[in-house]
């Protein structure tokens, strides 16, 4: 869940729940709360709530963190507008230390390979990635899904060229790392570093 304000929309308070894969959305407005929906299938991808400021203090522009309070908060507001949905808190880091444990080719391009990628004692992905550094026992940083980069861009899992792939591997560009080199490759990191670890740009990035 990426939840999303900014003074400019006018003091609404957006919640990202889902990829809506390019497919046409829709929306259902009762009182401050609206459930956007995708078309085809009806499932829920985003909330808006109005007057947004009316239910907590929100503090800063773009992505912001919500409390358990606040969370709780949106959903009474939910329940009051007569939806049934429940919003689940998670607190669990977008941006983890991870491990290349095993890389293969992608079998449909010339360019892309097959990481499987540790990001916990108990927990290995899969990404699909082209940089051109990716090995085996890199460590490097992960944006998992549910993430939204520097940029704007959101994470989400999702399929390239036929397999699957949960997260990217970031480059320092992507994570707007100061003195960041322009040019391709997942940020690297000391062989010490664990996986699961939070992103920390003044731990991870010395440049």
């Amino acid at each position: 869940m990426i939840a999303i304000y900014n003074t400019h929309l006018n003091d609404v308070l957006m919640l990202i729940t889902g990829d809506n894969q390019g497919e046409k959305l829709t929306a259902t407005r009762e009182a401050n709360v609206a459930k956007v929906m995708r078309e085809d299938n009806g499932q829920v991808v985003a909330w808006n709530f109005f007057d947004a400021s009316t239910l907590f203090p929100i503090t800063g522009n773009g992505q912001v963190d919500l409390s358990d309070a606040d969370v709780a908060t949106l959903n009474g507001a939910i329940k009051a507008a007569g939806f049934e949905e429940v919003l689940v808190p998670d607190h669990a880091p977008k941006f983890v230390v991870g491990e290349i444990v095993d890389l293969v080719p992608h079998p449909d391009s010339d360019h892309l390979n097959i990481a499987q990628v540790k990001i916990s004692e108990d927990e290995t992905i899969q990404i699909v990635a082209g940089a051109p550094n990716a090995r085996l026992g890199l460590k490097t940083i992960v944006a998992l899904p549910g993430a939204m980069m520097p940029s704007g861009a959101l994470i989400f899992a999702s399929q390239l060229r036929g397999e699957d792939s949960f997260g990217m591997m970031a480059s320092p560009r992507e994570l707007a790392l100061p003195n960041a080199p322009q040019k391709r490759g997942i940020i690297e990191l000391a062989a010490s570093e664990i996986p699961g670890t939070a992103f920390n740009p003044a731990k991870h990035w010395k440049k």
